[in-house]
């Protein structure tokens, strides 16, 4: 296990995960976290299962993951770098944050059963409390989607 700061010791298992963020079964798609820098990086990965409940309608017969599942799962990663910068000793206060914009959203290959999906997300930078991020999804060192998210700071 390798220490990445105050409080974070890699890799993130799924029960850390599941302190960090407050999505669950069947919407929690990240499951290990495997790299992360304070403020800057990480890298998550998803195993895609046979079981997964959108397979049953998403395609029968073809099952593929559904491209805006994929962007959830790099907007999850997104929220988990937030929270383990905010373990790592951040300055921020209240680090739950919300999806609010997707942009340049590209889908390049299928995700199908048995893919492991190795989400790769940048901070680019904090705005009056929006983060913005550069993220990608990749399944055996190819991209298979990437895109631009916008989180905001949940206001209390």
């Amino acid at each position: 296990m390798n220490e990445q700061g105050p409080g974070v010791t890699l890799p993130v298992d799924i029960e850390h995960i599941q302190r960090l963020l407050p999505h669950r079964y069947p919407f929690l798609l990240v499951d290990r976290v495997l790299e992360f820098t304070a403020g800057e990086t990480i890298v998550a990965i998803k195993n895609v299962t046979s079981n997964e409940p959108f397979f049953q309608g998403h395609f029968p017969g073809h099952p593929v993951m559904p491209g805006v599942l994929i962007v959830e799962a790099l907007a999850q990663a997104s929220g988990l770098l937030i929270q383990l910068t905010a373990a790592a000793g951040s300055c921020l206060e209240n680090p739950l944050f919300y999806l609010v914009k997707v942009d340049k959203a590209r889908f390049n290959a299928p995700v199908v059963p048995g893919d492991q999906l190795r989400m790769e997300v940048r901070l680019k930078r904090m705005i009056r409390g929006m983060g913005i991020f550069e993220a990608r999804a990749l399944v055996d060192g190819e991209e298979v989607a990437s895109c631009e998210l916008m989180s905001a700071r949940r206001a209390d």
